[in-house]
């Protein structure tokens, strides 16, 4: 196998290509876990689902992801480097395609799978090429331009999609992957034959994968339906999370005892790399409450075009962005320890500050918590890093990032789960207590205010529940803080890290 330090054959204009279709493939995929966030409201009202249901659009790409990114060491051996990359690249744009065309729910959510299980290798696989095509001098500058892509993504998603759904159809958010997806892989197959890989056959634990997809479904559909079920008093519920809790603990005792686990979950013993991945964890499930409610309120209360919605949104990795390189100069200087804590309860305070929204905030109001938060996430991203990776030997550095990975993708298809089961008991809660405390003399009242008596049951119902809306919103942005406080605490179990960190395995 050719070594990563190694110069190759491409010549300095076919590296910057290549470098700047690796950059776009990971933009791709990237837009892709926020593009139909502000979409759902239009895909669920043409398939003729609920607004709940549409959810699935958002968890079944993230879990699949999930299952995916742990097997990307394996495949990339397997296969190589670049057949992978390509591989997952014509898979994506094949799936996209099918989400554009999807009529149903399920056919959606399956091609949203699809989506998720070829595009999460492409992540890791465009990341190590660019370790692979440039050499050492000019890395972190090409690694530069792959994390600007990362966090342009997110900030592109909600206005490309609300965009795309306010002014055509939501069709078109799958749909625009086919071009980019065709370029990409024309581009490999020109530019990236010199840097492929050598094939090698290995054992797969096919028993390791299998309960690993048995565990991680379970958990995910008991999560999606529970809300529809009334949670355990349903015999489905109750089945599913035995048939999840037991299936984690199987693989758990299988992949400690394996001789070639699917996962290695020995970097667990490293008090650094666990607390850094807990913090990461508690950090997105948290971070994303925000992502999935907020589109979706400012739509269904507040009168927003998903267009105007998803600029709110992306304010924060727009900020991130002018951010990311002030924190990546930092993380040489300071405790990194130090830098996550801070920016953590920063993101904590800013998340108590959206606590006290009201119905009647104007778009600044509301875009004011996202410019601020923005700048606080390059000072938790690239630190954790540092920190989760310094705290394993080097020849643990794979294992890590992609444990590091998966944690985070599931932390989020999960807490997308949660947080719509809590938002929607909330609203029913606050409603109920809200008709409970009404004024019986109020239609008196509104009947002088010239409201007739047959428009006021209408209207009393629909303030009651634009309110218990954001009451319940507000009570879960209050948990999201308590949360945010907890992993700035939960970083200081780490030890400070020494040395330098090798993240190129990072995915």
């Amino acid at each position: 196998m050719k070594g990563a330090a190694e110069s190759f054959t491409l010549t300095p204009r076919q590296r910057m290509l290549a470098g700047l279709v690796l950059a776009l493939s990971n933009f791709m995929v990237v837009l892709d876990l926020t593009i139909a966030n502000v979409s759902v409201p239009h895909i669920a009202g043409d398939l003729g689902i609920s607004a709940d249901q549409g959810t699935w659009i958002i968890t079944s790409y993230a879990v699949a992801e999930a299952i995916c990114v742990p097997l990307t060491g394996w495949l990339a051996l397997r296969f190589g480097t670049v057949r992978l990359f390509i591989g997952g690249m014509i898979g994506f744009g094949i799936f996209s395609l099918l989400c554009g065309l999807s009529t149903t729910l399920g056919m959606i959510v399956a091609c949203r799978i699809g989506q998720g299980l070829c595009g999460g290798p492409l992540m890791p696989m465009s990341q190590a090429l660019m370790m692979r095509i440039f050499p050492p001098e000019q890395r972190a500058k090409a690694m530069g331009l792959w994390a600007m892509t990362t966090l342009a993504g997110p900030a592109m998603g909600p206005i490309l999609g609300g965009y795309i759904s306010d002014n055509w159809s939501w069709h078109w958010i799958f749909f625009i992957n086919l071009p980019i997806a065709a370029m990409c892989v024309f581009a490999a197959i020109a530019l990236l034959r010199p840097v492929e890989t050598e094939r090698q056959k290995l054992p797969i634990d096919y028993i390791g994968l299998g309960l690993l997809i048995f565990w991680i479904g379970c958990l995910q559909i008991m999560l999606d339906t529970g809300r529809d079920h009334d949670w355990f008093n349903h015999p489905m519920i109750v089945a599913l999370a035995v048939m999840s809790g037991i299936g984690f603990l199987v693989f758990i005792i299988w992949e400690l005892t394996d001789e070639h686990p699917i996962v290695d979950l020995r970097v667990f013993r490293h008090i650094g790399f666990t607390s850094g991945v807990i913090t990461l964890s508690l950090c997105f499930g948290a971070y994303f409450a925000g992502i999935v409610i907020i589109p979706q309120w400012l739509q269904m209360s507040m009168g927003y075009t998903a267009y105007s919605a998803g600029f709110v949104t992306a304010f924060t990795a727009m900020t991130a962005i002018i951010a990311a390189p002030f924190a990546g100069r930092a993380v040489g200087k300071i405790d990194v320890r130090i830098l996550i804590s801070g920016s953590v309860v920063w993101m904590g305070f800013v998340t108590l500050w959206r606590s006290g929204w009201a119905s009647t905030a104007d778009f600044w109001t509301l875009s004011m918590p996202q410019i601020a938060q923005g700048f606080a996430m390059p000072f938790f991203m690239i630190p954790l890093t540092t920190l989760t990776l310094a705290s394993v030997p080097p020849e643990e550095t794979a294992s890590a990032a992609g444990m590091q990975s998966f944690l985070r993708t599931l932390a989020v298809a999960i807490s997308t789960s949660l947080v719509l089961t809590g938002w929607g008991n909330g609203q029913r809660v606050a409603r109920n207590d809200m008709v409970a405390a009404l004024d019986p003399g109020v239609g008196s009242s509104l009947e002088r205010a010239g409201i007739t008596a047959a428009q006021t049951p209408e209207m009393l119902a629909n303030l009651v529940d634009q309110q218990a809306t954001v009451m319940s919103m507000n009570h879960v942005f209050f948990i999201a803080a308590l949360v945010l406080f907890l992993a700035g605490a939960m970083v200081w179990l780490a030890p400070k890290p020494t040395g330098r960190v090798d993240t190129s395995a990072v995915h």
